[in-house]
């Protein structure tokens, strides 16, 4: 008699160019892997051109329009490109695993 057990793991990334791998050794396993994004903070510079350092203070991103359209990509709160504003990563591994007959 096999017993399934299933395994979460949730790991945040606060850059998106981080890479992150799971490998299984089981002899019977599957998994799928679920990836929420969000954008936070906005990090432009208004200051940049003038040699200094000045945020807007805008927690965080929304759309001023609907997915499709140009504006899906500018913040309704501050009028930045959604590139300004840091992305958030939360990653979601869900494993089921049936261990090997002895």
């Amino acid at each position: 008699m096999m017993k399934k057990r299933q395994m979460v793991i949730k790991q945040r990334s606060r850059n998106s160019n981080t890479s992150s791998s799971w490998t299984t050794t089981s002899s019977s396993s599957s998994s799928s892997e679920i990836s929420n994004v969000r954008y936070v903070e906005c990090q432009k510079n208004h200051a940049a051109n003038i040699g200094g350092y000045a945020v807007d203070g805008c927690r965080e991103f929304m759309a001023a329009g609907v997915e499709g359209t140009v504006d899906a990509l500018r913040c309704a709160a501050c009028g930045c490109h959604r590139n300004f504003h840091r992305k958030e990563v939360d990653t979601e591994v869900v494993c089921e695993y049936s261990p090997p007959n002895a």
